[in-house]
């Protein structure tokens, strides 16, 4: 099955046509920047651009920084707050002419490195976590996911984690790969205390750098870079879609 997949990030939303059988991109990625603010309106023209450069009009994953259910938006930590309340879904859908699926975009990576990348025949608890802006997760039960796990908000010395060890504040604050690094492996030996994953996969643009800081984390868990790394969340949408059709028959 073919499904376009799209990501939308702080930076940029990005998309490319997948074969949900086997993870392949089908034509060169397309990206476009995410608007500044990013409010509603702004963000859906910007996903019709998308669709519109691959002359698309079959089904749609999308990939979307918040919390979901059922297409409703509930939260908005990196996003304009228009948006909670609002069913994200159909708008994509109306402004696109496509049947969409609109999912928390650390799902959509996650959904991608269990099925074909780091954590493909992985069984117990996994923990994957997106480094960009902000701090994403997704967690995993013997290939099962947990959706909407918000665990880059938890609280580290007074603030939120992603305020401290995401790679958004590496480059604002413009630190070292050390100083990042321990910053890291604080909220990373957090998520150990309280889950005791069986592997923690580390990705986002980030990963690609993986050997600059990976040395530096003391967790006992295994810690491993992501293998799709910044593809992950395109990849991971159009297969939530797929699935979707799966599970409905």
């Amino acid at each position: 099955m073919q499904v376009l997949g799209l990501d939308i990030g702080g930076s940029g939303i990005k998309g490319n046509v997948i074969e949900t059988s086997t993870g392949s991109m089908l034509q060169e990625r397309y990206r476009l920047p995410t608007p500044q603010p990013v409010l509603p309106n702004a963000v859906v023209e910007t996903v019709a651009a998308v669709v519109r450069h691959f002359n698309w009009q079959g089904p749609v994953g999308c990939g979307f920084p918040a919390v979901i259910h059922d297409g409703v938006i509930l939260t908005a930590a990196n996003i304009a707050p228009e948006w909670i309340g609002q069913n994200g879904q159909d708008l994509l859908a109306q402004a696109t002419g496509c049947q969409v699926l609109l999912l928390n975009d650390a799902d959509a990576a996650g959904l991608a490195e269990m099925r074909f990348g780091a954590g493909k025949g992985r069984q117990g608890l996994v923990l994957v976590i997106t480094l960009g802006t902000g701090i994403g997760t997704a967690l995993f039960c013997n290939g099962q996911l947990v959706p909407n796990t918000e665990l880059g908000h938890i609280e580290l010395r007074g603030k939120e984690a992603e305020k401290r060890a995401s790679d958004g504040i590496r480059k604002a604050k413009k630190l070292s790969w050390l100083k990042w690094a321990e910053r890291l492996d604080e909220y990373l030996l957090t998520m150990e205390r309280l889950f005791w994953p069986n592997l923690i996969i580390l990705g986002g643009g980030v990963s690609k750098s993986y050997k600059n800081f990976i040395p530096f984390l003391t967790c006992k868990t295994e810690i491993v870079p992501a293998q799709l790394r910044n593809e992950a969340g395109i990849i991971g949408s159009a297969l939530a879609f797929a699935d979707q059709l799966t599970n409905v028959t």
